[in-house]
């Protein structure tokens, strides 16, 4: 058996152990702690589920209403349009195996989140290992797994679902599997909004992937253009539905988010709180803790951009870039730890630090972190 073959063995196993033990850890924070807000879903209609409800949180209703029911736009309101099709699409496959029940499409659900997440481990590895020896590719998906806002992976939402897709692209792309590269890139851009921002990056990894001929280079050059049909596809779908190919666009605004702005201002903002009176600040805003857990991992991540361009190259440090630029644009810091669950670049990168100590400082302080927002979004604080 080959090196990596026992290491992608190891992963998939730990992978679906620590979804187990984070299960787990939810369960017995429901049962221990008080709700900070009235139970929003349950996954059994006779009644709650201590254990089961804990995966379904916010926009979980929303999922398998798709899955159950298909899109239903809202004019001047908030519609699913603005949740795009392939989470729910998977769900609804496979809640059709067992039997049309409301709390049957729930459990697919969280199957199909658990499924991708394992899976999209053993791709991470893989992608991983293009850049770094074994036990750092290793070290890479640990941290993408204990990343504090890491817990969505685990609940019924599409972020698993967008990493796997994702991470496969950027893998087959730089392997120069140009067909599979394109279809792995179409399905992560009809999974999340961010998913389109992707093409840019994806365009660098396989313009510099591709030998120098003219031949290769159209097939990189295809392999995008796959990619973005998955987004154009959802348009279409959209503007055959409601006469507004942007109307998911329209959609969100209506949830508050109005990207365009100056990503900077944000984060100046709470750099300012912070740094003139931290104690008052975030004993006395009720969304305070929420926003600098959001903004701190967000400011981060944008720090880092930079070396990741760095060490990995201008594809990863692009994919970073944009993918931090929509959320902090929009004015508000709610989801941004959830667009940084999925930047792998920068775990890449990270993994990639040689001091023993430093590696060791990030494990806890993830491990840590990832406790607290798994706690507080079991309990239905406003981790979105």
């Amino acid at each position: 058996m080959s090196v990596d073959r026992q290491h992608l063995l190891r992963i998939v196993a730990c992978a679906i152990g620590f979804r187990l033990l984070s299960a787990l850890l939810a369960f017995l924070v429901n049962v221990t702690f008080p709700l900070a807000a009235p139970r929003q879903l349950q996954v059994f209609a006779d009644g709650p589920s201590p254990f089961w409800d804990t995966f379904a949180r916010y926009d979980t209703g929303y999922f398998e209403q798709i899955a159950w029911d298909g899109y239903t736009p809202v004019p001047g309101g908030r519609s699913n349009i603005a949740y795009f099709p392939v989470y729910p699409m998977l769900t609804r496959f496979v809640g059709r195996m067992f039997g049309r029940h409301h709390a049957v499409y729930y459990l697919a659900a969280i199957g199909v989140a658990w499924t991708c997440f394992v899976l999209a481990t053993a791709a991470l590895y893989l992608l991983a290992r293009l850049d770094l020896p074994p036990p750092l590719a290793e070290r890479a998906v640990v941290l993408t797994a204990v990343f504090p806002f890491a817990f969505f992976f685990g609940v019924a939402y599409s972020e698993s679902t967008f990493l796997l897709f994702t991470v496969l692209a950027f893998y087959l792309m730089r392997t120069r599997r140009w067909i599979a590269a394109g279809l792995c890139g179409a399905l992560a851009t009809a999974t999340r909004v961010p998913g389109i921002l992707m093409l840019p990056a994806l365009a660098w990894v396989g313009w510099r992937a591709a030998e120098p001929t003219p031949r290769d280079r159209m097939w990189a050059a295809g392999a995008v253009l796959i990619a973005a049909s998955g987004f154009g596809a959802y348009c279409l779908y959209i503007y055959m539905l409601t006469g507004n190919p942007l109307e998911w666009a329209a959609s969100l605004e209506r949830w508050g988010y109005h990207p365009g702005g100056a990503p900077w201002t944000p984060v100046v903002s709470l750099v300012r709180q912070l740094a003139t009176h931290p104690y008052r600040y975030l004993a006395g805003d009720r969304m305070a803790p929420y926003d600098v857990l959001y903004g701190v991992t967000g400011l981060a991540g944008a720090v880092s951009v930079p070396f990741v361009w760095r060490r990995l190259g201008a594809g990863y440090g692009l994919y970073m870039l944009l993918n931090l630029l929509l959320p902090l644009s929009s004015g508000v810091f709610e989801g941004v730890g959830r667009y940084c669950s999925v930047l792998f670049p920068w775990f890449i990168w990270l993994a990639a630090i040689r001091s023993r100590t430093v590696a060791t400082a990030l494990l806890v302080g993830f491990a840590l972190f990832y406790t607290l927002g798994l706690a507080l979004f079991t309990t239905i604080h406003p981790l979105f």
